[in-house]
């Protein structure tokens, strides 16, 4: 069984810093790639920050220069740090993994999120 679980959310003034973490269990053969998403409230989910198994990123143009994802390939997970946050950066966050698993094969699969808040 596969499972992804975020964690680092919290409470952080403007201009704070907070790093989330992605993690990855089961019989995992190969992690494609970990893509960081996110929900205001009354806003659709959308994408944060991708690193792929090559390690190649790409980042929402509100993030970039501010956040920065990296990996751990031996620990299958991988971290979103986040500087400079802004009070529009409040939303749940979500990490989604592409991952070859030796019993399931491929498959995407979702963690249940954690909660980012920066006060304005």
């Amino acid at each position: 069984q596969v499972q992804v679980v975020e964690s680092g959310g919290g409470l952080v003034q403007p201009g704070g810093s907070l790093r989330l973490s992605c993690a990855a269990s089961g019989s995992i053969f190969r992690i494609n790639s970990m893509t960081w998403y996110r929900q205001a409230p009354g806003k659709q989910r959308e994408l944060v920050a991708k690193v792929t198994t090559e390690g190649v990123t790409n980042y929402a143009d509100s993030v970039k220069g501010r956040f920065t994802i990296s990996r751990d390939n031996t620990l299958h997970t991988r971290y979103l740090q986040m500087n400079s946050l802004k009070p529009e950066d409040t939303a749940v966050y979500y990490c989604n993994v592409e991952l070859e698993d030796y019993e399931l094969g491929y498959g995407s699969y979702w963690g249940r999120g954690t909660q980012v808040t920066v006060p304005s």
